[in-house]
């Protein structure tokens, strides 16, 4: 009990407590996930429930359910109910992990819109949003820009080496990992190298990031959460998700990953003066007549 009173002190009593469950599911005890389940599942009955029927329906005794309200941080039981009625309220759904096979093609979808448009409001609230302007500002200065990543993360490299070739300087995403490694191994000063990794574990980019660092370029890192290749990055990008990894690929991820890629883009183009804008706009209006249908 001393030790759940400890973790208590870790949890931010402003926060989401649905959001909470979600975070601390595999952390709990197998009976008091029991209780997390129902709650994720169904807030509205938990809302509405007196502290036996809560038990009941969880097949619980009364006990473990005031010791999961003190395992995410609350006071005992009303205490949970008031910040449940304030999560609901903020309109949190049920997350991917009650997901059922029963669900129909409907419920199936607005659970995962639902859910993937929260997990990104929960991104955004997470966001270091100086560091982001950091990213810009190197970014807009850059000489050249490389982006890096494998597997999901190399479709945000990608989808950054298609915006970034607009405002004028040399930019790349290798697909290849020895390509990767020498390109990393060939920047220098005035070279901004962009690393991405949802994990942040991949041996790969953490040496790549660490190579281009050595070799005095701008290091950003982009992350699902702290991380090894963090450690490497001059700024840091911290985009978590609340996502289970376990059973679904990582698809929110991706998705905040590449409104950060947006986000960057968006910053330095801002960044641009009048006679970029001019350019950029004659070149999309040349782009538009090799178009199906474009007037002539």
């Amino acid at each position: 009990m001393a030790r759940a009173k400890k973790q208590n002190t870790l949890i931010d009593p402003a926060r989401n407590i649905l959001e909470v469950v979600t975070t601390m599911l595999d952390q709990l005890r197998r009976s008091d996930r029991k209780v997390a389940n129902l709650v994720l599942a169904n807030p509205g009955f938990v809302l509405n429930a007196t502290l036996s029927k809560v038990a009941a329906r969880a097949d619980v005794s009364e006990p473990t359910v005031i010791r999961f309200c003190d395992a995410i941080g609350c006071a005992g039981f009303q205490a949970f109910k008031l910040r449940l009625a304030q999560s609901v309220a903020l309109g949190m759904p049920a997350t991917h992990s009650v997901l059922s096979s029963n669900d129909s093609t409907s419920v199936i979808a607005d659970k995962i819109f639902d859910y993937t448009m929260n997990s990104l409001n929960w991104a955004r609230r997470q966001l270091d949003k100086q560091a982001l302007m950091q990213a810009i500002v190197a970014l807009e200065k850059a000489k050249r820009i490389e982006f890096f990543g494998f597997g999901a993360s190399g479709i945000l490299a990608a989808d950054a080496q298609q915006k970034f070739p607009l405002f004028g300087v040399p930019c790349l995403a290798h697909t290849d990992s020895h390509q990767q490694f020498i390109a990393a191994a060939m920047m220098q000063k005035g070279d901004v190298a962009v690393a991405i990794s949802n994990t942040g574990q991949t041996l790969a980019i953490i040496e790549i990031a660490r190579v281009a660092k050595q070799n005095h370029a701008t290091v950003i890192g982009i992350s699902g959460t702290e991380s090894p290749l963090l450690k490497h990055c001059d700024i840091r990008l911290i985009v978590e998700t609340l996502e289970n990894t376990d059973m679904y690929t990582p698809t929110i991820s991706r998705i905040a990953g590449l409104v950060i890629i947006d986000i960057l883009a968006t910053g330095v183009a801002l960044r641009r003066d009048a006679a970029h804008d001019a350019r950029l706009a004659s070149m999309k209006q040349r782009l538009a007549k090799m178009r199906t249908g474009a007037p002539e």
